[in-house]
């Protein structure tokens, strides 16, 4: 993710400079927006996601690689390492990646935007239909039911 982000970023800014105005042509249909303030917003506004996503992306690896080292560490009682420090570590890559993920996602419709409100919205269709079940499953969990209890086995005890 870190390094598609990042490549994105600079193909976006190869297309921003291009000295030779690669940028108007895909401006220049019925339902785009014409000026020059507009190219420009969407442009920033697709870069700075990127690039967020990269910066999330490196943090999230910064931590994964903190808990690698740390989780195989000997355990000793005058220690500041402890499995609860480990286990917040891990928690913040989850939530790291989580908003990776989102960012990214969200991102990828916004790089259509460019070439109209037409792909932008049929790609945000289709990616609110792909992240549903994610989403869906989650929503189980919180209500209390297990993964054995959505496919039908009582007896089952995965969650």
């Amino acid at each position: 993710m870190a390094t598609t982000s990042i490549l994105t970023c600079a193909g976006l800014v190869v297309v921003i400079n291009s000295p030779y105005n690669l940028k108007w042509p895909l401006n220049g249909s019925i339902f785009r927006a014409h000026s020059e303030f507009m190219v420009s917003l969407k442009y920033i506004t697709i870069l700075s996601f990127f690039l967020f996503s990269f910066f999330c992306s490196s943090l999230s690896i910064r931590f994964i690689n903190q808990v690698n080292i740390l989780i195989n560490s000997p355990q000793d009682p005058a220690s500041v390492i402890t499995p609860k420090y480990v286990s917040e570590l891990l928690k913040r890559v989850f939530i790291l990646n989580t908003v990776i993920n989102r960012l990214f996602y969200t991102a990828l419709p916004l790089l259509l935007w460019i070439f109209g409100p037409f792909l932008i919205f049929l790609f945000s269709f289709t990616l609110i239909h792909v992240l549903y079940n994610p989403d869906l499953v989650l929503g189980f969990k919180k209500q209390g039911k297990t993964k054995s209890q959505i496919n039908g086995c009582g007896d089952c005890e995965l969650v």
